[in-house]
């Protein structure tokens, strides 16, 4: 058994990634209190909305508005989802630390979520993070269905590598692994991580696990032990993706936290604090959220 890492950063995606895909809308001020209470969490990243057109994601129509209102936190980090030109220039408007772009590896998939093929998208793709640079701004590039696609199924470590090479080309910083239907298992992170890490230095990937059938820990750990000290993960649970179908969402940040820590990993993060953060939203939403930890803590309460 490999050693596990010191220190493990969590990026909070919950604001995007979770609320993106409810049916209840969360108004600005309950988004804007909620992200407030994460940054005085220890979390050092927060993808807080994202500026695709209100007509494909409207529950976050009001990103502009949330960004200018949050408390910015010194050593919190604050990006945001942009698809295009467009959306970047309204995010540097919200004053965004970085900008993260997104497409697939699974060219069906690609199509249903962005409306254009793989190799429509590359121009995009290439525009915006060249742009976002030269604005002084770090780009995460989002590869989602690394490893399955709800419409093709199995997606080769091939394909993968063929995208995160053109983001990286066009001067992405880092690149996050999106399992978006929940479906891996960790012998597939075996064969996708020992070909993107003979390619790319570990310190440039994030895994991005959903937690459809109960995998997303398990998963997480076999990447720990190939050095990957970087995950996007969703207080309380929360999300899913609108263009894949009986996608659960992201794992929750309170689980990892509860794994890191009793692993002894740093983090930096207060599990009280996430817990609260989670239960402010489950409330907002009247449902309960995935998150084992958080049944835990309310029953205990």
């Amino acid at each position: 058994m490999k050693n596990w890492p010191d220190f493990v950063q969590i990026k909070e995606v919950a604001p995007r990634d979770g609320l993106q895909n409810e049916k209840s809308w969360i108004s600005t001020d309950d988004k804007v209190a909620w992200i407030n209470m994460l940054s005085e969490s220890g979390v050092r990243e927060i993808e807080y909305s994202s500026f695709v057109h209100p007509k494909w994601i409207p529950n976050l129509s009001d990103a502009r508005e949330v960004g200018k209102r949050i408390i910015k936190h010194p050593g919190v980090f604050y990006s945001a989802l942009v698809p295009n030109r467009k959306g970047l220039e309204h995010a540097l408007e919200a004053g965004i630390d970085g900008a993260s772009v997104f497409m697939s590896a699974s060219e069906t998939h690609n199509k249903k979520n962005i409306n254009k093929t793989i190799a429509e998208t590359f121009p995009v793709m290439r525009d915006v993070i060249q742009e976002a640079k030269q604005e002084g701004k770090r780009v995460t590039g989002y590869v989602s269905t690394v490893f399955d696609c709800p419409f093709e199924g199995k997606i080769t470590p091939e394909e993968v590598i063929r995208v995160c090479d053109q983001l990286l080309e066009y001067g992405a910083d880092d690149i996050s692994l999106g399992d978006t239907i929940g479906s891996a298992v960790p012998s597939q992170v075996d064969q996708l991580l020992e070909a993107v890490l003979s390619r790319y230095p570990k310190e440039k990937i994030i895994m991005h696990f959903h937690d459809t059938r109960g995998m997303a820990i398990a998963n997480i750990m076999r990447s720990l032990q190939y050095g990957i000290t970087r995950f996007d993960s969703s207080v309380g649970g929360l999300g899913g993706c609108p263009y894949a179908p009986g996608a659960a969402g992201n794992v929750a940040t309170n689980d990892v936290l509860y794994l890191l820590h009793g692993l002894g990993v740093k983090t930096g993060i207060q599990e009280r604090k996430i817990q609260e953060a989670a239960l402010f939203m489950q409330n907002k939403l009247g449902k309960e959220l995935p998150s084992k930890t958080l049944a835990h803590y309310v029953s205990t309460a």
